[in-house]
């Protein structure tokens, strides 16, 4: 039997503390699925992923209601960065693995990167 899921890579949620989880805090939890994107406006890193929580699509507006977490860490994104960049948006799943709120910032969040099989090869 073919695996669904390759492991791909574990790391922490870099720069929590600037964007939007305290917004969303309660509703994150070990196992809560996030999205990947490219951020191609980022100043401070020219790989940067951000890291996503979509909590669903406004009815009224047709509007995405999306959180900004945080990132990949820029020492752990160019694989990821290139990927996106090559039109593989859906090849990642990512999942919080790790939430503890009585550590540092950096440490509060970590994620796990799996590669989706792709679909017409199942």
């Amino acid at each position: 039997m073919k695996a669904r899921k390759l492991f791909f890579k574990e790391c922490h949620l870099a720069g929590r503390q600037y964007h939007d989880a305290d917004e969303v805090w309660e509703e994150l939890h070990v196992g809560t699925l996030l999205e990947l994107r490219r951020d191609f406006e980022n100043r401070y890193d020219k790989d940067a992923v951000a890291v996503v929580f979509v909590k669903g699509i406004d009815k009224k507006t047709g509007e995405e209601d999306a959180y900004l977490l945080g990132y990949i860490p820029h020492d752990e994104n160019t694989e990821i960065a290139n990927l996106l960049e090559m039109g593989w948006t859906n090849i990642f799943e990512c999942r919080i693995s790790k939430k503890d709120e009585d550590t540092h910032y950096e440490n509060q969040v970590h994620l796990t990167i799996r590669i989706k099989r792709n679909p017409q090869n199942a």
